[in-house]
């Protein structure tokens, strides 16, 4: 919308921060971006997410993983892991960019930042922490929805993937259907790191990726009509937040 002078001013650029492990076609759609719009696309990093957890460390080389995975203690008691993957995998390299772009000099409002988030997630609108970057949503100022968004993409030839890590543990049941069902390698990928992360050292209990603490390639995702059941909840993520 910002290329076709529907949103302005005209931005002098995006910033991706990349985890090193999306889906192969938010990659692609990426591509098409960079040479679609009218500014530059930055591309961003902190390290690739999928190797740390693995290792079990995070950005800063500690030893803890900054994915919340679902664990099962000893005992038979479910707990979930310290979330520090949006901060130190997309946030923080965002920011550090911002911050290269005005050559270090933080005054006060030096950054616009424009979050894409819709109506649909207004609750995760927050003021930015850093003083001299002031966050904006577009879409939020015109009353977007997903829905909404979809129909512009559309409107201009474009669908756009949903954007999230492939072994993201918020991922619901839809997400992990699609994955399975459209892009059976990265399935397989994630399933693969799920029975990695069962036993890590230093962990009390045993992880999962998935919530109901079962393994990845074991769990059942058929739908409730699949299952007979009439589904009377329509409770399934967008997966446009792009973490």
């Amino acid at each position: 919308m910002a290329a076709h002078g529907e949103i302005g001013p005209m931005p002098d650029c995006a910033i991706f921060a990349d985890t090193g492990w999306e889906p192969r076609a938010v990659y692609e759609h990426l591509g098409r971006l960079r040479d679609a719009l009218p500014f530059p696309v930055h591309v961003v990093s902190a390290g690739d997410i999928r190797s740390d957890a693995i290792a079990k460390v995070n950005t800063t080389g500690q030893r803890f993983a900054a994915i919340p995975w679902f664990v099962r203690s000893p005992r038979g008691k479910d707990g979930i892991g310290r979330r520090q993957c949006t901060k130190e995998y997309k946030l923080e390299p965002i920011r550090r960019k911002a911050s290269e772009l005005i050559n270090g000099k933080r005054r006060r409002g030096a950054v616009e930042m424009w979050v894409g988030i819709s109506l649909d997630e207004a609750w995760r609108m927050k003021p930015s922490r850093r003083q001299y970057i002031v966050n904006r949503w577009p879409l939020l100022e015109r009353q977007m929805r997903q829905r909404d968004c979809e129909a512009v993409l559309a409107r201009f030839g474009w669908k756009a993937p949903k954007s999230a890590c492939i072994g993201c543990p918020f991922h619901d049941d839809a997400m992990w259907r699609d994955l399975r069902d459209n892009a059976p390698e990265e399935f397989a990928d994630a399933c693969e790191v799920d029975r990695i992360i069962r036993h890590q050292p230093g962990i009390r209990g045993e992880q999962f990726m998935h919530r109901s603490r079962v393994p990845l390639d074991q769990v059942d995702l058929s739908t409730a009509a699949e299952r007979g059941q009439p589904d009377l909840f329509l409770n399934e993520c967008e997966g446009m937040c792009g973490v």
